[in-house]
């Protein structure tokens, strides 16, 4: 048993490797967004108790945060300890292995928080610098790294897209009037929040009948942020009932629109199109004549996108929370009251028969953003934010 001096020392030493793995993390969130389909990462190099480097890593094909750590601390790397948020790469990507970095700079001891969760190279960083006569400590703040890069993480588990279920409703669950009046239920600070949102996420979906009758541009507006991602656009439109002159379909708007049909969709309707810079994906079609959405997370996971965001309308989420593939919700609930038999719901569809059925929530966060509620929680398979 330790002696109660030894034992604070203890955790005066352990409080300290805390504070510079969450400094790592706070560093990685400034890359959120921006890394995909990359992990965001950061890294802080510190001896004698201060910080002498730190970096994230910005974009997927730049420097990774422990090269950007040890540039800046330069000699001052040798003998002192690294803290990163993930498990150092040791094979060759887009860029050279961090672990042959930190091992050619001196660096006496590495803490990361999660291992990588690639099966070919999990455990290869920690055993590469171990090899080298580095110690490494694993596990630091590991649930809040691996909260951070949950939809990295899902991904490379699953080969899918982490799936985020995003809608604006008054207190009694509508989405818009009996009229179709939607604009705007929520005030200005949730909207902001909902273009933050879209910021991390790779791709934005929504479904035909919400492409009609709202003509979104599901573009992503934030004016302190210029450089934030317009997300990959996906419509599901399994016919081609959605107008040419859609916003979505705009040749001057930023980011890319990707159209999920089927063979239903006329090839006449495909090459006009194509002429404005659509690509159309031609998936199965499920027992109603819709887009098969199991394919449709398969090959978008087949094209590195690591996330998703749905957007509406009810029936579109509806379909997604009965095939079991919305890993978390973000639930926006205005002080209103719409009331009426014909307002649309936020989830359409047949929905629970009981009780006992209904999607339940877990690690729910319920918070105040202006005068709304924003009511956040995961489903099995998913990490609330």
């Amino acid at each position: 048993m330790l002696a109660p001096l030894e034992r604070t020392k203890e955790n005066l030493v352990k409080r300290e490797h805390e504070t510079f793995m969450r400094r790592a993390l706070a560093l990685a969130r400034k890359g959120a967004g921006y890394t995909s389909p990359n992990p965001a990462v950061g890294a802080v190099i510190a001896r004698d108790g201060q910080v002498v480097g730190e970096g994230y890593h910005r974009r997927a094909g730049e420097a990774h945060a422990e090269v950007i750590a040890i540039q800046a601390a330069g000699e001052a790397a040798r003998g002192a300890a690294l803290y990163v948020t993930l498990e150092p790469c040791n094979h060759h990507g887009r860029t050279p292995p961090c672990s042959e970095a930190i091992i050619n700079a001196g660096i006496s001891q590495v803490y990361y928080a999660v291992p990588d969760p690639n099966p070919q190279v999990r455990g290869g960083g920690g055993r590469r610098l171990q090899e080298a006569g580095i110690q490494v400590h694993a596990g630091l703040c590991a649930a809040e790294a691996r909260q951070l890069n949950r939809f990295f993480f899902h991904h490379a588990a699953t080969g899918r897209p982490y799936v985020i279920a995003k809608f604006a409703a008054s207190l009694d669950g509508k989405i818009a009037t009996r009229a179709g009046d939607s604009q705007w239920i929520t005030g200005p600070e949730a909207r902001r929040m909902g273009h933050q949102l879209r910021h991390l996420c790779d791709g934005i979906v929504v479904g035909a009948g919400t492409a009609v009758t709202d003509n979104p541009r599901l573009t992503t507006r934030l004016p302190d942020k210029p450089q934030a991602r317009h997300p990959l656009r996906i419509l599901l439109d399994s016919r081609g009932r959605v107008p040419l002159d859609a916003r979505l379909f705009q040749p001057d708007l930023p980011g890319e629109t990707l159209v999920a049909t089927t063979t239903q969709m006329p090839h006449a309707r495909q090459e006009a199109l194509a002429r404005r810079g659509t690509d159309c994906l031609i998936l199965p079609a499920n027992g109603d004549g819709q887009v098969a959405l199991r394919p449709l997370l398969d090959e978008l996971g087949r094209r590195g996108l690591n996330s998703l965001l749905l957007e509406g309308g009810g029936q579109l989420l509806g379909s997604f929370f009965a095939a079991g593939l919305v890993n978390e919700v973000w639930a926006f609930l205005a002080p209103l009251i719409i009331g009426g038999d014909d307002a649309p719901g936020a989830v359409r569809g047949p929905g629970a028969a009981r009780l006992v059925g209904a999607w339940q929530l877990q690690n729910v966060r319920v918070e105040t953003i202006g005068r709304d509620i924003l009511v956040r929680g995961a489903l099995p398979g998913g990490e609330t934010a």
